[in-house]
């Protein structure tokens, strides 16, 4: 097989990566994705939960398995619209605003989008001053910082900014950087792993069985649009795309191999598929290591722990920074590529 093409991967990510798209706000990228389906003549369609789904015809159109990489990000919700241009918001997803850092959001309003300073107050202050503590002893808190936009309330409602008004770090801070061989971005969970799906679905030709890629919404809140996908869609097996945290909790290395999953915070993974993707891993000579995690879900294993599928794993890249400013190897990207074009081309026995 050819050796992957880190430029063309990095362009793929960014592209993905300066679309906003916030849990249940995810339009942007939904025009990018069906847009890029479109250009590669795959059927695709835009579901009630959100998901954007191609769906690529198996030798085998009995049975059928999906691959998810959920498209939306963290970031947060407007709670408040002050009186004097100031915003209050809370989390949206595993979002903390020290990642963010004071510097520019935006804020994505019904009719226009609005930038924003994320703001923590001043640090030439005494112990009169609330901010003094963020200096001191705790870390900031989203109920300790606002969005100055120097709007008045009805330029701010005339944006349709209102409560419920989604949140993302300002699309120029977005920008991903090229570290050698890695790519350090916000939102490569899970920007990285949709560039994944669709490199799947231009290389896919006929897998063994009907395969779905699916584009996942509404996953930082809770996999939504995974569990709606499959209530509707009979699988006989779902793989999940996703980060890696990279911690010394865990005895994973950074680098090109790619993380399979034993278990995370919802439940056991499927000891059966996991085999057959280690078994796919050996074949194409590519290394993976294991993991069991905590503090992590997936949309496979949230849909597995519901009884929405039989059989799920989570295929994922060492990633630092998780749910900040991410770094990942752009080798395990691409091995996650290899391993999963050659798992849908392999005849696997799903019966029991």
């Amino acid at each position: 097989m050819a050796l992957p093409d880190y430029d063309l991967l990095f362009n793929a990510i960014e592209e993905l990566v300066l679309q906003h798209s916030p849990s249940g706000v995810e339009g942007e990228i939904d025009r990018l994705l069906m847009s890029r389906f479109a250009e590669l003549g795959v059927e695709a369609w835009l579901d009630a939960a959100g998901n954007a789904i191609a769906k690529i015809s198996g030798r085998d159109s009995q049975r059928a398995i999906a691959i998810t990489a959920h498209k939306d990000e963290i970031g947060a919700i407007v709670k408040t619209v002050g009186t004097e241009g100031r915003v209050e918001v809370r989390r949206l997803g595993g979002s903390f605003p020290w990642v963010y850092g004071e510097g520019v959001v935006d804020l994505l309003g019904d009719s226009q989008i609005i930038s924003g300073i994320l703001s923590f107050g001043s640090r030439h202050v005494s112990h009169e001053s609330p901010q003094k503590a963020q200096q001191e002893d705790t870390a900031v808190r989203w109920e300790n910082a606002w969005i100055e936009t120097k709007c008045t309330p009805e330029e701010l409602e005339e944006a349709g900014i209102r409560p419920g008004t989604r949140m993302v770090v300002g699309k120029h801070r977005k920008r991903p950087l090229r570290l050698k061989d890695y790519i350090a971005s916000y939102t490569l969970d899970n920007k990285a792993s949709v560039a994944i799906l669709l490199a799947l679905a231009e290389q896919l030709k006929t897998p063994a069985v009907d395969t779905y890629l699916v584009a996942s919404a509404k996953e930082e809140v809770g996999a939504i649009g995974a569990l709606y996908f499959t209530q509707n869609h009979r699988l006989d097996a779902l793989i999940a795309l996703e980060v890696c945290p990279l911690s010394e909790e865990y005895p994973i290395a950074g680098g090109a191999a790619p993380v399979l999953l034993s278990q995370d915070s919802y439940g056991i993974y499927d000891e059966t598929l996991n085999s057959q993707l280690r078994q796919v891993a050996a074949y194409a000579d590519v290394p993976i290591q294991l993991a069991v995690l905590s503090q992590f879900g997936s949309d496979a294993s949230i849909a597995m722990k519901f009884g929405h599928v039989a059989r799920a794993a989570c295929l994922a890249f060492p990633t630092q920074n998780t749910h900040g400013y991410e770094i990942a190897h752009l080798g395990a990207i691409a091995n996650c590529i290899q391993i999963l074009n050659a798992y849908c081309q392999t005849d696997f026995d799903f019966s029991p």
